[in-house]
């Protein structure tokens, strides 16, 4: 599952990696990596970054995120690397905390890195200011800032949490006839039930019951209570948009539930995801048939295949990456960015600007179906006030069937005029 929890005292980044990958050292008498199409082409640097957690059970934990940074590159090195350049990937733990965030920004300026890329940080606002000053692109973060949607130097792949409230909103329009919203009552949680209101409204549902919760309870008896009493006995809906308090959430809803009747509970992924389905009891979990709203493919879709042929063959065992983790996955797609922009620019030295030039003069770059074809051109942007660097806004339905997360409608579903719309007017 990946959460937004913070930790209780700051420390400073760990370096975790800063050596070229296993495999990249065959070079031949004219600089080539072996794959590669011949030519003298340097080394490409690029920085990962996400909270390890370090400090215990109750820290984020993303570590998988720069375990498949540094999967990646041993996989591109053996395969000739990007267009014939090595791929050097340098990790740092950022601890999810303010100071963290900023150093690791500071040593990717300090690696001169080309980029930085599928990284995971609440903290935009630390580790944003020194990227744009050394002119370094931001490529396909998790979407957990709100700068990465703001900055001009953010290329985000997905619509953030954003996005996928307001798909979930859409989704649950579908099949719900009431809807009740448990949200954190907090700032943030003020904007999640703006944009659950806005995409029901939009589809002609009835607005929804607010439900406000504190953000870091032990207990949900009463806002489980409130949602399940405004939801109705039957047809109704609870979806609650807690990050790792969820499961906290739907332990009380899971007590209560037998008084109220038959009432479908939905969430969004990074909320819920397949690992805590899974350890809240698989096909008897109680997440079964609960509707989810996500960013890309169900990860049973084949479009993953390649990820995860990739993660067998150069993981070695690693369990630190589960390919069914949202965060895994967007490492795989800003990678994927990458070796795109790399090819687009054909040059036989890669640098940040070079890497900025090609994203702004709208390079495709096509995913293979996990995401619609990306370009980043000021027009391809979403352009609101609210969430102006948006180019992808689009979102997946998918639904817990056997204890699995699998597809709930085919295809994408577009949630820009929803996310235009909840900016406008918020």
């Amino acid at each position: 599952m990946t959460g937004w929890r913070r930790l209780t005292s700051p420390r400073p980044y760990k370096l975790l990696t800063s050596t070229a990958a296993v495999g990249a050292l065959l070079v031949t008498g004219c600089g080539a990596l072996p794959g590669a199409s011949g030519g003298s082409r340097e080394p490409i640097t690029v920085v990962t970054w996400a909270p390890g957690g370090k400090d215990g059970p109750d820290a984020l934990n993303m570590s998988g995120v720069t375990a498949m940074a540094s999967a990646y590159a041993r996989w591109s090195n053996s395969n000739g690397g990007l267009d014939g350049h090595e791929l050097r990937v340098v990790t740092c733990d950022e601890a999810d905390t303010s100071i963290g965030a900023g150093n690791c920004a500071r040593m990717a300026v300090k690696e001169n890195a080309v980029a930085v890329v599928g990284s995971y940080s609440r903290h935009g606002s630390s580790f944003m200011a020194p990227l744009e000053t050394a002119g370094i692109p931001y490529i396909g973060g998790y979407g957990a800032s709100e700068e990465e949607f703001s900055s001009y130097d953010s290329y985000p792949v997905n619509g953030g949490q954003s996005a996928l409230l307001a798909g979930n909103a859409r989704q649950l329009a579908r099949s719900c006839e009431k809807v009740s919203v448990v949200r954190p009552d907090t700032l943030g949680g003020d904007g999640q039930a703006w944009l659950l209101k806005t995409g029901l409204t939009e589809a002609d549902a009835p607005e929804p019951a607010d439900i406000r919760a504190a953000e870091s309870a032990t207990s949900y008896d009463k806002a489980a209570g409130q949602a399940l009493k405004a939801a109705g006995s039957s047809g109704g809906c609870v979806t609650a948009v807690l990050g790792d308090r969820t499961e906290t959430f739907f332990d009380s809803f899971r007590r209560l539930e037998p008084s109220y009747g038959d009432v479908r509970i939905s969430s969004v992924l990074g909320s819920v995801g397949q690992q805590l389905i899974d350890s809240t009891g698989g096909r008897n979990s109680p997440f079964e048939g609960a509707y989810v709203t996500g960013w890309y493919p169900d990860s049973s879709n084949t479009r993953w295949d390649r990820m995860r042929e990739m993660i067998r063959k150069h993981a070695f065992g690693d369990n630190r990456i589960d390919p069914d983790d949202t965060g895994v996955q967007t490492t795989w797609i800003a990678y994927t960015v990458l070796n795109e922009l790399v090819k687009a620019v054909n040059a036989p030295e890669i640098t940040a600007g070079k890497l900025v030039s090609a994203l702004n003069q709208g390079t495709e770059v096509d995913t293979g179906g996990l995401t619609p074809v990306l370009r980043w051109r000021l027009k391809d942007m979403l352009g609101s006030s609210a969430y102006p660097r948006i180019v992808n806004g689009k979102v997946t339905f998918q639904v817990v069937r056997n204890g699995r997360l699998v597809a709930d409608k085919k295809g994408f579903v577009d949630v820009t005029r929803t996310l235009s719309n909840a900016s406008a007017k918020g």
